[in-house]
């Protein structure tokens, strides 16, 4: 169970911070959100490699990865369009205090859902693999979190 946790909490956390900057580069600077995915992609699949992943277990994971994927980047999405309107507010001789507020809070219940969104995501990853993968799983991520 902890392993599945650990497989799927490691993919979870990737495509988040990831995420955040899939976007950032809009300008034609910073990565391109189509190559974080293709690394994910890579890394996850050496990954179910390690754990004689079957095929059924790989495309159910793999949908996991790229719904997450999805969600994240509509997130990093909306963070570029709430740093615009941060600016403009700052520009302005007389910012408005609550409309910032407004954006901080919202920004807060997005990340929020997504990170509950993740939860159920590592869930159903945690479902898909067998006790052993998931006890492999849990030994890695606790020695590699010094928890052992």
């Amino acid at each position: 169970m902890k392993k599945k946790l650990a497989i799927a909490g490691s993919a979870v956390v990737a495509v988040v911070l990831l995420s955040g900057f899939a976007f950032r580069g809009s300008h034609g600077h910073g990565p391109n959100p189509e190559r974080i995915k293709q690394v994910l992609t890579w890394k996850l699949n050496d990954r179910l490699d390690d754990l004689d992943a079957t095929d059924a277990q790989r495309e159910s994971i793999h949908a996991v990865k790229d719904r997450l994927f999805a969600e994240g980047s509509r997130l990093a999405e909306e963070q570029h369009a709430t740093r615009s309107e941060v600016v403009s507010q700052l520009e302005s001789d007389t910012p408005d205090a609550q409309a910032l507020h407004a954006l901080v809070d919202a920004r807060i219940e997005a990340v929020r859902a997504f990170a509950h969104k993740a939860t159920d995501a590592v869930l159903e990853v945690h479902g898909t693999l067998t006790p052993e993968q998931r006890k492999t799983l849990a030994s890695e991520y606790k020695e590699r979190m010094g928890l052992e």
